[in-house]
């Protein structure tokens, strides 16, 4: 069976920047030591070892033929989340925001059919954000940007952060959300904990902090997106919703409602790699507010683009295209029709 496939959650970086030590001063940003062709390691610039990646992380060229491979149509594109040096000096993070978001506009101009980009802010500084997510929305002609979980451990329901919320949802802009930075990090160290277990339980602190925090009261019309299918909080709604009426008291002193009421009011991906765990997010926000996902191309991501879905005979087929297309471009605001393309060789063999 055919059916358009846009992935909501997919990364890029360029392939090479200047040294960010020697242009602002000091160090602590990440550089690539690309030792062989197509490999490249993310270093932070004292030397540490961050991550290796391959060319698939830098290349549209290698990441189209893997979109082709998979009957992916369209990525959605952001960075990588250790690229937002929310810690650096405000002057510093603007400056290299508008670096990343002038390479990501350059990609999908060059690709306007097969890419979308969101773009990153400096949300360490407000106004410096707001201007930047004004920038990325207007003259970059992105529909939304990208960002943290937490801005320097401080969370989203910050009340210095109203301004930025007022302002996305005046400009209709999408605000997809991802783990970095993760709570516990000290504890998490070994056994790659702070990807399988931080990651989840700090996206859901992030959507707990929005909703008691009164974010979605307050800007109703903002549009969110959740990454990784919202982390742990679809799983922990039910003792999270009873600990809010067990202790309104401490749950909601900003006005809050019942956490349960706002599922709805937000959209996360798809990436459970578990069936039955899609099943329950299925039946729990329903897929209006499920788009499929990869967090493309790192190992923890559904790098078999969305098969597991395509196999579930118990989900119709306008539920799979709600997921793969539907949703996301709801989110976005966008058309999905004009980001539709030929049937490929790969559709003809799956048929």
């Amino acid at each position: 069976m055919s059916m358009l496939k846009i992935d909501c959650h997919a990364h890029i970086l360029p392939e090479r920047w200047p040294s960010l030590k020697d242009r602002y001063g000091y160090g602590g940003f990440i550089t690539l030591d690309h030792y062989a062709p197509g490999k490249a390691r993310m270093m932070r610039d004292d030397g540490v070892f961050f991550r290796d990646i391959d060319e698939n992380c830098w290349s549209p060229q290698a990441i189209l033929r893997d979109m082709d491979a998979h009957a992916v149509d369209v990525m959605v594109l952001c960075t990588v989340p250790v690229l937002f040096s929310y810690w650096a000096r405000p002057a510093d993070a603007l400056d290299w925001s508008m670096f990343l978001n002038d390479h990501l506009a350059s990609v999908v101009a060059d690709h306007p059919t097969r890419f979308i980009g969101l773009g990153t802010v400096p949300l360490q500084d407000v106004g410096m954000a707001i201007a930047e997510m004004q920038r990325c929305v207007g003259p970059l002609k992105m529909p939304g940007i990208e960002i943290g979980t937490n801005v320097n451990g401080m969370n989203l329901d910050d009340p210095s952060l109203d301004p930025f919320w007022a302002e996305a949802e005046r400009l209709g802009a999408a605000i997809f959300v991802h783990p970095w930075e993760m709570m516990g990090a000290e504890r998490t160290s070994r056994y790659f904990q702070q990807w399988l277990v931080g990651m989840p339980a700090e996206t859901t602190l992030s959507m707990t902090s929005m909703i008691f925090g009164g974010v979605f009261d307050r800007f109703p019309r903002l549009r969110v997106m959740f990454s990784h299918a919202g982390g742990s909080f679809p799983f922990t709604l039910g003792r999270i919703s009873h600990g809010f009426h067990a202790r309104p008291d401490l749950c909601a002193v900003n006005g809050a409602k019942d956490p349960a009421s706002y599922v709805g009011r937000f959209w996360v991906d798809s990436i459970t790699h578990n069936a039955d765990a899609l099943r329950y997010l299925l039946a729990l926000m329903g897929p209006e507010k499920i788009a499929y996902g990869t967090d493309y191309p790192f190992p923890l991501g559904d790098l078999e683009h969305g098969r597991f879905i395509e196999q579930m005979s118990d989900v119709s087929p306008a539920t799979k295209q709600q997921i793969f297309a539907t949703s996301v471009m709801d989110f976005l605001g966008l058309d999905a029709a004009a980001y539709s393309r030929p049937r490929t060789s790969y559709d003809e063999a799956v048929e």
